[in-house]
């Protein structure tokens, strides 16, 4: 069963910033694999950011929290793996 994604907010000015190439690779590779298996693929953070997951595609980076109740995964982040975490 995949999980709906949702996107925040702070998504949109991360994508805004990104070529739009790289937007769609993204925002695919979210969709359709991300969206059926989020453990699996991402990995759960540490420290400040304890209770959300990233998952990592090349140098960009891709925070977000997961809801079983939902069945909702809402991304947080989108961005080049050394300004994600500012």
């Amino acid at each position: 069963m995949a999980y709906k994604v949702v996107y925040s907010d702070q998504v949109e000015e991360d994508l805004r910033k990104l070529d739009r190439s790289t937007v769609k690779k993204i925002l695919t590779r979210i969709e359709s694999y991300l969206a059926t298996d989020p453990k699996a693929l991402g990995k759960l953070l540490k420290g400040e950011f304890q209770g959300y997951w990233r998952y990592r595609w090349g140098d960009y980076r891709v925070i977000y929290k997961i809801s079983e109740r939902e069945i909702l995964i809402l991304v947080l982040r989108i961005s080049n793996r050394k300004d994600v975490y500012d």
